[in-house]
């Protein structure tokens, strides 16, 4: 079946994640997003994608040059639509979705408590652009500070528990969003298998 361009996020699972922003008054907002990447595996950069750049998170993370990106599990599902209705920006998004401040360790904006993972920003490079006359961002953050929850982290190889985590995915349809989340099928290949030699390049980067 053939469907059309833009309906991509309906065949694509997508993470849903809280990014978070402070006012240039210290207002403090909250907002979903789901278009998101980590930009290759050796760099310190992910990207958030933004249509219609006039909403509150992309004038407070310009002004402010910072924000956290929160990552929920299933149980925060039900924040999801109150923190992406638009309401006037001196509102504080943390109260209205009934959310609590995860303080962090490298800049002022907080993040959300109760996620699963945290990623503390600065702001590295916006690219603004228009198509088909309407506005769209690629906002690019540094991130400065990674911190996830002790409970599903293995230290010894870097792996992580998503049956516990249950991180909040997303598929789209006609009419609204599908909430999912992931399942591990336990199978592992390592990074090397994908060079000749079979060794890992970055294998490196990962030691502590």
């Amino acid at each position: 079946m053939q469907i059309k361009n833009f309906k991509r996020e309906s065949i694509i699972p997508l993470p849903v994640t809280f990014i978070s922003t402070l006012s240039p008054d210290g207002v403090k907002n909250v907002a979903p997003y789901s278009c998101i990447m980590p930009i290759l595996r050796p760099f310190d950069l992910i990207c958030v994608a933004t249509a219609g750049v006039m909403r509150d998170t992309f004038d407070n993370l310009r002004a402010r040059e910072e924000f956290v990106i929160s990552l929920p599990g299933m149980d925060l599902a039900d924040k999801v639509m109150p923190t992406a209705k638009f309401v006037p920006p001196e509102v504080n998004e943390y109260e209205l979705a009934g959310l609590d401040e995860k303080p962090s360790q490298k800049i002022e904006t907080p993040g959300v408590e109760g996620c699963y993972a945290w990623m503390e920003c600065k702001l590295h490079k916006i690219i603004a652009e228009e198509y088909d006359n309407f506005p769209y961002a690629l906002v690019v953050g540094k991130v400065v500070h990674l911190e996830v929850r002790d409970d599903i982290y293995n230290v010894e190889d870097g792996s992580w528990d998503v049956d516990k985590a249950q991180p909040l995915m997303m598929t789209e349809s006609n009419h609204g969003m599908h909430f999912c989340t992931v399942k591990d099928m336990e199978w592992f290949e390592p990074y090397g298998a994908m060079f000749p030699n079979g060794k890992d390049p970055l294998a490196g980067l990962y030691e502590d």
